[in-house]
């Protein structure tokens, strides 16, 4: 199948996002809204001083009034021809007009006048160095789309419009399933075994792509224990990594086949990354429709295969807007390979993008230093041609 029909088939392989929860804030990053943002408030919600300094009434110079104004505090009211000492984020005063910033003003101690020392109008202009109630939104205006990704960044914005927790759809539920005789769980390689490395990779990059990861199993090269293990998860996505091919111990098309899964893509024109795959498996006991990604055992192919089809289904799981492509330009030529689409790891500079070493199927040391992986058509691109890259989580 080609890459792209891949990944549209993914992401069109959930028919909707998951139904949607209530969180509050700290529980609800990473999740996707389910409902539109909607302000509860003004922001500000009332007029607000922008500076340290002053609030004034009318022109100057203007006789002080006892006391001063702080965030949090009475405002009260200023009377023409007056003024009060006042704090950032403190509420205007009723009556007050502009705000003289401290270092324009001038106190005077035995008159008991401020005098206003700031360049430019004899009087602060109407409005200056004040947040106007309703500057950047008013009550009930949309702040942000259904579907959008909470970040921290948006955990501030609706704790600010007044929101203690918010409406998300369900994180997708991911268990990992590496398989494989050869692999090590700790210490260097030896006796003809290697170090896993996607146990430690795949976990957060899943988490990034809004996943709730809830566990993390070895499996043998065993046809049995690899269909128990099939049989028993309970996430809504399975991921396996290796068992993809046609080799004397790759199970998994067998184990799919006997469990009456229905495979989606299998095989896809990408390198590396080819034999990977995608099933629905049979409804779990609850009704819930469940499904399978299946990874190469090699590292960066298996990173080309999550990119493929894990993160489309998993953002369409979890009811995110389908992200917008980064298209930025290729600083050196990428050649493209025959029938197949590329993806290759690339590094930023003033020039564009760069094509990284050891971008071999086994290797990770290009990755580790990648900016993104560059999509490359087979027809290859030219050194200043668009050049479509796709993120790296954790970069």
């Amino acid at each position: 199948m080609a890459w792209e029909r891949a990944r549209s088939v993914a992401g069109g392989s959930a028919a909707g996002p998951l139904p949607a929860v209530t969180r509050g804030l700290a529980d609800a990053l990473g999740h996707a809204l389910a409902e539109p943002l909607a302000a509860l408030t003004d922001l500000p919600p009332f007029d607000t001083s922008a500076m340290d300094g002053w609030a004034v009434a009318g022109p100057g110079p203007w006789r002080l009034r006892d006391g001063r104004i702080l965030a949090g505090g009475h405002s009260g009211q200023l009377g023409a021809g007056t003024a009060v000492p006042i704090a950032t984020g403190a509420r205007l005063p009723v009556g007050a007009t502009a705000v003289l910033r401290r270092e324009h003003g001038e106190a005077e101690e035995h008159s008991g006048l401020l005098r206003d020392r700031s360049p430019g109008p004899a009087a602060p202009v109407p409005g200056r160095d004040i947040r106007p109630r309703g500057q950047e939104c008013r009550s009930g205006e949309l702040l942000l789309p259904a579907g959008t990704t909470v970040t921290p960044a948006v955990l501030g914005l609706a704790a600010a419009a007044g929101y203690d927790r918010l409406a998300v759809h369900r994180r997708p539920t991911v268990e990992l399933l590496l398989l494989g005789d050869e692999l090590l769980e700790h210490g260097p390689p030896r006796d003809g075994r290697v170090r896993d490395a996607l146990g430690p990779l795949l976990p957060p990059w899943l988490r990034g792509c809004g996943a709730e990861v809830t566990g993390r199993r070895m499996v043998a090269d065993d046809a049995g224990l690899l269909r128990e293990a099939v049989h028993q998860s309970r996430a809504d996505v399975v991921v396996t990594t290796g068992g993809t091919a046609a080799g004397p111990v790759d199970h998994l098309h067998d184990t799919l086949d006997e469990m009456g899964a229905r495979l989606l893509v299998d095989s896809v024109a990408v390198r590396p990354g080819h034999p990977m795959l995608l099933a629905e498996l049979p409804p779990a006991v609850d009704g819930r429709t469940r499904r399978l990604v299946g990874l190469p055992g090699n590292p960066l192919a298996a990173v080309a295969g999550a990119v493929t089809l894990a993160v489309p289904l998993l953002r369409r799981l979890g009811g995110h807007l389908a992200d917008r492509p980064l298209t930025t330009v290729a600083a050196a030529a990428l050649p493209g390979r025959p029938g197949h689409t590329r993806l290759l790891p690339v590094l930023r500079t003033d020039h564009g993008m760069v094509p990284l070493p050891f971008d071999g199927p086994a290797m990770l040391r290009g990755l580790a230093f990648a900016d993104g992986l560059a999509v490359v058509p087979p027809g290859g691109v030219a050194a200043g041609d668009p050049l479509e890259v796709l993120d790296v989580p954790g970069r």
